[in-house]
């Protein structure tokens, strides 16, 4: 869940609440989605299914709205994916300067080199071919990335916070001090989008997996995420004058330079960025494909991405459909990497409080696999009503930050294309 916004757009995060605003708004945000991942937790030990949403919310409500929930869910894994392959290529670039030549077409005023293509495709293709093979290379994977990102990420805060200082915090707030938190909330569900992607692995656990560790699992990442999110905005904020340095490419590794007047520091944090980035993409990689094989078994679009490979026993098809689609959608370059936050906020969002309202229905309707005293019932309404005012606040046009209109459209293109998918499967049946 902790990719590379904290390097790549840095500049957005601050200039949306400020020094203060952003911490706190990361801060909230997280304690906010605590009573969310109660909730998954919950779910995934009574219903252990790689569907995960989909699972839950068809136990109770009509086939409809249990892909509707599973197709959100897809989107909000899957548009990290061709982020993060975007992200790549502009990380590659900062390192190797020259790898900004041979520009092909531009998106919105923002250009797209074939270099970075290039290194977005490779990592793409990886990351395929590995999950392709089976989810415990992958997970292998995922491990070491996690602790190398990690350790890197103290080395360079602690090296950097020794040469800052309280005076470069101001402004504490960009907007006015709620304007401001408000709009860093509401990013706050892309960036921390992971922690309920457990659940798809649910049925890929060992045999000596006990079902509680689900359940740490899912805590332990919201509570990481978000300290690592405050802590990283603290630290760049305390650092250096970061208002000064707003327009400057990779805000993140500029301060850390310039406060301690070497490179050597900025390659730390590249590569700490970069293991964060493919650790990102492959658990958003792994939870998006089980989510296309998920509706696929289950017969909601083409049965095919419903099939086990022979071999590696994975959800090859879906796999493939994935890493193709992340490929397709990389072309539309750093054009892509803010809408994305927004669109990806709203998505999940609106997959969470289908959640909380298929564990509250199902505690009263199907108790035998549920059962939910009336405090845990409160706590399961104030995680659905935590997630509906996610969603609203992006899709209110009244509400700061709510979605412009190429926002509008990415979010009715992929609603239209689950509606027609959905659509044809139901005929030929």
């Amino acid at each position: 869940m902790v990719g590379v916004g904290w390097l790549v757009i840095m500049d957005d995060w601050l200039l949306r609440g400020g020094a203060l605003g952003t911490v706190l708004g990361f801060v909230i945000g997280g304690a906010l989605l605590l009573p969310v991942g109660w909730v998954y937790g919950k779910l995934v030990v009574a219903m252990p299914d790689a569907a995960g949403e989909v699972a839950y919310t068809s136990a109770v409500f009509p086939r409809s709205i249990s892909f509707a929930t599973g197709w959100m869910m897809t989107l909000a894994y899957f548009i990290v994916c061709p982020w993060e392959a975007v992200a790549v290529g502009r990380i590659a670039a900062y390192i190797l300067p020259s790898l900004d030549s041979i520009e092909l077409y531009r998106i919105a005023g923002r250009p797209v080199y074939l270099p970075h293509l290039a290194v977005g495709l490779a990592l793409t293709a990886i990351l395929t071919i590995l999950n392709y093979r089976g989810v415990r290379p992958s997970a292998t994977f995922q491990n070491w990335t996690s602790f190398g990102t990690l350790t890197l990420f103290i080395i360079f805060v602690a090296v950097g916070v020794s040469r800052g200082g309280s005076v470069n915090f101001p402004p504490l707030f960009t907007h006015a001090p709620l304007v401001s938190i408000l709009l860093v909330i509401q990013i706050v569900p892309y960036f921390m989008t992971g922690f309920e992607s457990v659940s798809k692995a649910a049925e890929e656990a060992g045999p000596g997996f006990s079902s509680t560790g689900f359940v740490r699992a899912i805590w332990m990442a919201i509570i990481i995420g978000t300290a690592f999110y405050a802590v990283i905005v603290a630290a760049v904020a305390f650092v250096g004058p970061w208002y000064q340095l707003t327009g400057e490419h990779f805000l993140t590794a500029i301060v850390f330079q310039r406060a301690v007047g070497a490179r050597w520091i900025v390659n730390i944090i590249l590569a700490a960025a970069l293991l964060s980035l493919v650790k990102c993409f492959n658990g958003n990689f792994v939870a998006a494909s089980r989510l296309f094989f998920a509706l696929g078994r289950r017969g909601m679009i083409p049965s095919q991405t419903g099939l086990i490979h022979a071999q590696f026993q994975t959800p090859s098809i879906a796999v493939l459909c994935v890493g193709i689609a992340t490929a397709a959608c990389m072309l539309l370059g750093d054009a892509i990497l803010v809408p994305v936050t927004e669109v990806g906020s709203v998505a999940c969002a609106i997959g969470w409080a289908a959640t909380c309202a298929a564990c509250l229905a199902l505690a009263r309707v199907r108790s035998e696999k549920i059962l939910l005293s009336p405090i845990q019932q409160s706590v399961a309404g104030f995680g659905l009503l935590v997630a509906v005012a996610m969603a609203l606040m992006k899709m209110i046009p009244r509400v700061p930050g709510h979605f412009t209109q190429s926002e509008w459209i990415a979010l009715g293109l992929w609603i239209a294309l689950g509606a027609a998918a959905y659509r044809r499967k139901a005929m030929n049946e």
